[in-house]
């Protein structure tokens, strides 16, 4: 008697994603660590100094969080109210933040009360920065004012009010003490000199303008505002050199990789976008479960910080590539004609070697197969993970049924829970083109054997409806198809045809250019 064969799953093309070197490094980060914030959380900064700690602020609190810490190391909780825009000095000492209550207050990272209380907004403070001459304070408000500081003296340097709507982000320049720019709901950007009583530079970004980026050579400004992130030459009196709409919503936040060559944008659809600074395509996406409101990329790329509107600080850390792999093996226990003949037995020249049949593993659809239980041996195969994950699988028992000519019994006999299920895998994999033949007889056996009895099952009236509606939109695009590739086929026949009447014409020109002007004649002369 032959043995079983058990069915064999065809090893079917796959669209896999493309692998690139932007895809193997972002995503060599391990699996994120969650933490519970006490509300949205709206800012994140990272100290410039060694060993990178990050502010993260969310409600009436800022965190410092250490590099791998998941508890804060720091907690300052002294805010009346919601506060805004926890940042960090270039040297990692002092800490400024905005507040709803309309103070700005200054820390020493390693104390618990304010050095210094800076009041003068009317309205809520969203932006709070250091200059890098690190002694002044640039501050912006829903008071459509942005001001300076003095921090020792803790009084107003300069104040500037051109802006007609809230002003929700800000970013001081590195390279000049005396810039920075600001934007604004009334969608304009704007940039300042100190020394001057107005701005020096307007940009109009079309929408309301939600963060704001500087490039290290300061010649490019990056904005956010609505669905669209704009990059402007500041060199060219503000140019506008790109708009990016890669989003679906709001973007929320910007950041810039070390090197500077990868941009990162953060929107309300949940979804993190990485950009060549080259040519501006999106080179990968990490997707969150909730809006994001604030992103942080530490130095060197080593962790990517990101905050939600659920309150959840999601933190990912850079891969280790020296660390290794713990891979522990059970040992393997020595067989028996080891203990029997010893580690080195060798068999002789006339000995007999018996071997022993290799046991056969069999799957739940082919153990039930071997049975001759074909109806049975459908229902495995449609299992809710197995139709889910591998729908080879399922069409492979269905191919092999058919091959046996028992598919009409597994078919027949069902009640309506298990032909629904049935319906539901052929409608979702039909249009498959590596599944379509074998389907399309399944459905066909269906129709027959089921005929009778359409009309009692509101369920499987349904489904029979929705396949007759696919089938038609597909015949409809087959139609549309067929058009098309008619008149692509006149196409290129009648440039074929031009092609070949033009080297027709060619070849005869050729002829004429060398046919001689007098005809040879030949005169036969006789003596």
């Amino acid at each position: 008697m032959a043995s079983f064969k058990p069915t064999q799953i065809p090893d079917l093309p796959k669209l896999g994603e493309k692998i690139t070197e932007d895809t193997l490094y972002w995503k060599n980060y391990k699996a994120p660590v969650q933490i519970k914030e006490f509300g949205a959380v709206s800012n994140i900064d990272f100290s410039p100094v060694s060993p990178h700690n990050f502010a993260v602020t969310a409600f009436t609190r800022i965190h410092i969080y250490g590099p791998f810490s998941q508890e804060p190391v720091k907690t300052f909780t002294r805010f009346k109210d919601t506060a805004y825009c926890g940042r960090f000095r270039s040297d990692g000492q002092l800490l400024v933040a905005g507040c709803e209550d309309s103070v700005v207050r200054l820390y020493d990272v390693g104390g618990k009360a304010a050095l210094r209380m800076y009041k003068g907004h009317t309205k809520a403070v969203h932006v709070a920065d250091f200059t890098t001459g690190r002694y002044q304070i640039l501050t912006a408000s829903d008071d459509y004012t942005c001001r300076l500081w003095d921090i020792p003296n803790a009084v107003e340097l300069t104040a500037y009010q051109e802006h007609t709507d809230y002003v929700r982000c800000g970013v001081t320049s590195k390279l000049n003490r005396d810039l920075f720019i600001t934007g604004s709901y009334d969608h304009t950007l704007r940039v300042f000199d100190s020394r001057t009583e107005k701005s020096v530079m307007t940009m109009d970004h079309g929408q309301p303008v939600e963060s704001l980026l500087l490039y290290p050579s300061e010649g490019l400004l990056v904005s956010a505002g609505g669905r669209y992130v704009k990059v402007w030459d500041l060199l060219k009196g503000g140019q506008p050199l790109v708009s990016l709409k890669n989003h679906h919503k709001t973007v929320t936040c910007l950041a810039l990789n070390s090197s500077g060559q990868r941009l990162l944008s953060a929107s309300l659809d949940r979804h993190v976008k990485v950009y060549n600074t080259t040519n501006y395509k999106v080179v990968h996406n990490f997707d969150y479960a909730a809006a994001i409101l604030s992103l942080g990329l530490a130095p060197d790329d080593e962790s990517i910080v990101v905050g939600m509107t659920n309150s959840i600080l999601s933190i990912k850390h850079r891969k280790n590539l020296e660390e290794p792999k713990e891979t522990s093996k059970p040992r393997r226990r020595p067989s028996y004609r080891v203990f029997m003949k010893g580690k080195n037995f060798v068999p002789k020249q006339d000995d007999y070697f018996v071997s022993k049949p290799a046991r056969q593993h069999l799957a739940k659809y082919d153990k039930q197969l071997k049975r001759f239980n074909v109806s049975k041996a459908l229902d495995t195969a449609l299992e809710a993970w197995l139709r889910r994950k591998k729908p080879e699988v399922t069409v492979a028992v269905i191919k092999e049924l058919d091959r046996r000519g028992t598919l009409k019994n597994a078919l027949a006999g069902r009640d309506e829970e298990q032909l629904s299920r049935l319906l539901c895998f052929v409608i979702g994999n039909f249009f498959d083109t590596r599944f379509t033949p074998v389907l399309a007889t399944t459905a066909e056996i269906v129709l027959d054997i089921y005929q009778c009895v359409i009309g009692q099952s509101a369920v499987i009236d349904r489904h029979l409806i929705h396949l007759q509606k696919l089938l038609e939109k597909e015949i409809y695009y087959q139609k549309d198809l067929m058009e098309i590739l008619g008149m692509l086929d006149t196409m290129f026949a009648f440039s074929l045809l031009r092609k070949e009447s033009v080297d027709q014409i060619m070849f005869k020109s050729k002829m004429i250019k060398y046919e001689p002007k007098q005809p040879f004649i030949v005169k036969l002369t006789t003596n």
